[in-house]
């Protein structure tokens, strides 16, 4: 079922930390919002309120909340806003927004609007968006909710599991645990699995196919030891733009200290163009190690990628 937002109300303010006041409407460019003070190259160019969070708050506090008075650029109803997430995005037929933040770190006394109102419900059920596409936003215009769907590729290389001899364990493995791993986070998730011989330039090939799809994630398992048919590190390090290394040195020593077998993996990560690539050893039991120290990463480094340094 499709969710929206229909926006109850359009403020803008001159400046930062203070009471925004509503206008009839708000024209939205690359930088945010025009006159308004949050306006500029940033990743929180227009904040959003639910008015479900106004309206619980105006409870607590006793009185009727203003629109505008949290310094919430758009008030809006029909999604529960704290609980989108970072690259959802907000669509409407003049304009799109992308979410980049939920909530905010609160300034207390030093902020105007506290000092007024006596607390502020920005902080933790406010967000924050950038601009996609320009346009202009007015009370009652309908904007649909997009989750982003993380979307994840898993190449299994194996001369025998290809040729049916045995089953592949390993990259279903990944599939497994990464479709466990975001539905934890509530977010959804497309998984792409192939499954190709050792074989350098078919490797390759699928990479760059996968690479143009716009996958968020790669993931190969197998090919990663030091034997003659070994060729997955060799084949996908060139074509890195970054390498990302902490990762695939913590696995192995820390593993590798019980297991010296371990510390023969070439096991490699990095980045080409948006996506993020990791190489993975072949069995079952490596896969596992790895998957749970590099997920924790993941959305943080997706975020980066996509100009979100969020701490």
């Amino acid at each position: 079922m499709t969710q929206s937002i229909t926006v109850i109300s359009v403020n803008i303010s001159t400046k930062k930390g203070t009471i925004k006041h509503p206008v009839p409407k708000i024209d939205l460019n690359f930088n945010g919002i025009e006159t308004d003070a949050h306006s500029g190259k940033w990743h929180r160019q227009v904040s959003l309120l639910g008015l479900e969070s106004v309206e619980k708050f105006s409870v607590e506090a006793g009185r009727a909340i203003q629109h505008g008075e949290f310094a919430e650029n758009i008030t809006s109803k029909g999604v529960t806003l704290y609980e989108t997430h970072p690259l959802d995005r907000f669509v409407g037929e003049k304009v799109t927004l992308e979410v980049t933040q939920i909530g905010k770190k609160c300034h207390g006394s030093n902020c105007q609007i506290y000092r007024e109102v006596g607390n502020c419900v920005m902080p933790k059920e406010g967000i924050f968006a950038r601009v996609i596409t320009p346009g202009s936003l007015q009370s009652g215009d309908v904007l649909t909710y997009v989750p982003r769907v993380i979307r994840v590729g898993i190449i299994t290389l194996s001369d025998r599991a290809s040729e049916g001899v045995y089953e592949d364990l390993s990259g279903k493995e990944i599939e497994r645990y990464t479709k466990e791993h975001f539905l934890g986070l509530k977010r959804p998730v497309s998984v792409s699995y192939h499954l190709i011989p050792d074989d350098s330039a078919l490797l390759q090939a699928m990479i760059e196919q996968l690479v143009d799809d716009q996958m968020d994630v790669i993931f190969t398992t197998g090919g990663t030891g030091i034997g003659p048919k070994d060729i997955t590190p060799d084949v996908i390090k060139p074509m890195l733009d970054k390498e990302i290394p902490g990762i695939m040195e913590l696995v192995r020593v820390k593993y590798g200290t019980e297991k010296p077998a371990a510390l023969l993996s070439r096991s490699i990560a990095g980045v080409l163009s948006n996506t993020l690539i990791y190489c993975l050893p072949g069995s079952v039991k490596a896969v596992k190690e790895y998957m749970h120290e590099i997920y924790p990463t993941v959305m943080h480094s997706l975020y980066m990628l996509h100009g979100l340094d969020l701490h």
